[in-house]
């Protein structure tokens, strides 16, 4: 399988752009026969230090549905035609690889085989943790998508090399992300809940 870097090289050579991108063009150059490629392509404009709007929820969608095969066994990954219609404007898909793949470059120079019980027996606990990080990237939250983006991205990156300390480092990101997220719903409910409360009692 070639790495991760080099299938999204291919757009970037792309000879004859169109105006757009649909999701499912996007996952037949990456291959659609890999769970952690999947992962990885879904979580990677989230995960990115300035991240692009407007995708964290419908690729979070993705990410629990396949998360969901995942961990169900399925061997092969499938999703809705409906979601895989989603486009995507070619010049904003470009930024996002333009400003992403330098970082992949330096992640990929550190990743090799190693600690291959976690990849190999550890998708239970993986695909769990997946799930609870694309259900955080659906919340339309400022906080709730950038960090359980990268630990999904870094799952699928330790998937695609093989690396079960990527594995393991992806899964620690993600305990954190869960742990932010939980903290900012917290704090909006808690809040929430006080306004109520203050309104109701000023309320004649």
């Amino acid at each position: 399988m070639p790495r991760l870097s080099q299938t999204m090289q291919t757009w970037l050579e792309c000879p004859d752009p169109p105006p757009t991108i649909t999701l499912a063009e996007i996952l037949t150059v990456a291959g659609e026969s890999s769970f952690g490629v999947l992962l990885a392509i879904l979580s990677f404009p989230s995960a990115l230090p300035v991240p692009a709007p407007g995708y964290s929820t419908p690729f979070g969608i993705l990410i629990v549905i396949l998360a969901g095969q995942w961990l169900w066994g399925s061997p092969t990954p499938w999703l809705p035609l409906r979601l895989l219609r989603t486009e995507v404007k070619w010049e904003t898909w470009i930024g996002i690889l333009k400003a992403g793949i330098p970082w992949l470059h330096r992640l990929e120079r550190l990743t090799s085989p190693r600690w291959l019980g976690v990849t190999r027996r550890g998708h239970p606990v993986l695909a769990v943790l997946v799930v609870l990080m694309g259900l955080s990237m659906i919340l339309p939250i400022p906080g709730t998508n950038t960090v359980p983006a990268l630990g999904v991205f870094l799952i699928g990156v330790g998937l695609i090399e093989a690396d079960g300390v990527v594995c393991v480092l992806g899964s620690l990101v993600a305990v954190v992300g869960g742990i932010l997220s939980l903290s900012i719903l917290s704090a909006l409910w808690f809040g929430g809940t006080s306004l109520m409360e203050w309104v109701k009692g000023i309320w004649p």
